[in-house]
């Protein structure tokens, strides 16, 4: 069995309903998350403002 080589540490507060920041490491202060456009509309939510969802994130990390 191989050693652990990284493990991440990130702290994730949620705000307000779908509203959350997230702490990453290497990252200089909170990251948002949230919802908007049809993701909101799907989960039957009103933001105050639209965010970028984590599904944005994973998508643009794994190369879009």
């Amino acid at each position: 069995m191989s050693n652990t080589v990284y493990t991440a540490d990130i702290h994730i507060e949620r705000l307000k309903g779908p509203h959350r920041q997230a702490w990453l490491p290497a990252h200089d202060g909170p990251v948002e998350f949230g919802v908007h456009g049809g993701i909101a509309e799907h989960y039957g939510v009103e933001p105050e403002r639209e965010i970028t969802t984590t599904i944005d994130y994973v998508m643009a990390a794994t190369g879009g």
